[in-house]
């Protein structure tokens, strides 16, 4: 069994500027964990899954994303999880719960997937500091990543399939949404 999850990755330029604030917060405070996968909003949290049965998955995903369209998304402020995570907010549109909604019931009777605690109460951000964020030290990081005013408006046209290898998430296959 492999292990996977579902996300929404933002355009290029702004993913790299978010992994440039995760790299400036290991350096400055030794907070890394969150460099263990790209600037995400998920979709779905991480599943396991055979891997020899990934091209039916892909297949099953490529067909669920070509009936939905498109919609904006905007990463604007910062919030938190208690003194446990730091996130960039996102200010979602009904459209984004809508997608979310629809692919936590198609991977239920479409994948068997279980539905998660994390996809019934649904909250989406863009994590860039958690696990290994002590309490001490959460503060000065949280004015860190306000102070970065890090913030993007663009249109979501694909899902990425993102797997683990090697102890780190990567980006495997990418589902397009229709225009």
């Amino acid at each position: 069994m492999q292990k996977y999850f579902l996300a929404i990755l933002p355009p290029q330029e702004f993913l790299e500027k978010v992994e440039e604030l995760k790299l400036h917060l290991r350096e400055k405070f030794n907070v890394k964990y969150a460099l263990k996968s790209p600037a995400h909003v998920t979709v779905k949290m991480p599943f396991s899954y055979d891997e020899h049965k990934e091209e039916k998955l892909a297949s099953m995903l490529q067909d669920f994303c070509s009936n939905k369209s498109t919609f904006g998304m905007r990463v604007k402020g910062v919030d938190t999880f208690g003194k446990r995570v730091i996130f960039l907010d996102i200010k979602a549109e009904q459209d984004l719960y809508t997608f979310q909604s629809d692919l936590k019931k198609f991977l239920k009777t479409q994948v068997h997937l279980p539905d998660e605690l994390s996809d019934r109460n649904y909250h989406p951000h863009m994590t860039v500091a958690f696990k290994d964020l002590k309490r001490q030290i959460f503060e000065a990081v949280f004015q860190e990543v306000k102070e970065a005013k890090l913030e993007s408006e663009f249109q979501v046209s694909e899902l990425t399939l993102l797997k683990r290898l090697d102890g780190k998430w990567s980006p495997h296959m990418n589902f397009l949404l229709k225009n």
